[in-house]
């Protein structure tokens, strides 16, 4: 089974990827180090080089092939659902988890990072409610589960994922072991 993480950039999808595949005991993959493999530099610099539309080509072919071939937690880019095809995709061939952050949070989050190009503009909270307000329904047309990210801990938004995925039947219930002296 792939459990692909979809969200804006910053909702932690690398981060709780990372943690759930460890607790699972499965490969995690990061599109955007594929990406970067592939390209032999950065998403940064072949964007500005090539362009958005030749990106968005090499990480629809990347999206399929690990879609179809990667076994474990997939962590995409936050602009990942932007293309139909993409969607369709992710959806058909894993569980996909929205990882919904308001704007709000990703700034808070995010504020002191000096290297995404995307909070290197004048008003990076307005460019992050106009990110979300173009995304939300993209992902959410993609998603079989809404994680709302808020406050909570790494450690207990894995925990949440867990439940939903068992209660859902994609993971095998966690039996409880009782030990003689509580019979």
């Amino acid at each position: 089974m792939t459990i692909i993480f979809v969200g804006l950039p910053g909702s932690g999808k690398t981060t709780i990827g990372r943690q759930l595949a460890r607790r699972l005991g499965v490969p995690f993959v990061d599109s955007d180090h594929v990406i970067e493999d592939r390209l032999g530099c950065s998403i940064r610099e072949y964007f500005a080089r090539e362009g958005e539309e030749a990106f968005r080509d090499v990480e629809q072919a990347v999206l399929d092939d690990l879609s179809q071939h990667h076994q474990g937690v997939l962590s995409t880019g936050g602009g990942s659902v932007l293309r139909e095809a993409n969607r369709r995709h992710l959806h058909d061939r894993g569980q996909v988890i929205y990882l919904r952050s308001s704007p709000e949070d990703v700034y808070r989050r995010l504020r002191h990072d000096t290297v995404r190009p995307l909070l290197q503009v004048e008003d990076p909270l307005s460019r992050l409610r106009a990110l979300y307000d173009a995304r939300d329904p993209l992902y959410r047309d993609a998603a079989h589960f809404v994680i709302e990210t808020g406050r909570p801990s790494v450690s207990t938004l894995v925990n949440m994922i867990l439940m939903q995925l068992e209660l859902a039947g994609h993971l095998p219930a966690r039996t409880q072991t009782h030990s003689p002296a509580a019979s």
